[in-house]
């Protein structure tokens, strides 16, 4: 499953055909509702401004390490109010052990 919003980036067939021709399932918002993915919303503008706005990178390969480790201190190191003061992979781990 796929799911985006109904921007003109993820509508194109450029961008639908390869995923169609591998037979993913596409999702897409409802026009006008970026509360329907909030949590990843959040996510995107704190890696913006929390990290790729403070940076120059001079090159693809440059931003995918950056970003990579950006993502690694995120989820295990950043400690989020939200989550009582978690990680979130703390949280998820405790979360899901009541179910093991």
């Amino acid at each position: 499953m796929f799911n985006t919003d109904q921007g003109s980036q993820f509508t194109s067939q450029l961008f639908l055909v390869p995923l169609q021709e591998r037979q993913v399932a596409i999702s897409m918002d409802s026009k006008g509702r970026a509360l329907d993915n909030i949590f990843v919303e959040r996510f995107w503008r704190t890696l913006k401004y929390k990290h790729v706005y403070l940076r120059a990178y001079s090159d693809g390969l440059s931003l995918l390490k950056g970003l990579t480790e950006y993502i690694q201190f995120y989820n295990y190191e950043r400690k989020h109010q939200s989550l009582g003061y978690q990680t979130p992979a703390q949280w998820y781990v405790e979360s899901w052990t009541c179910y093991i």
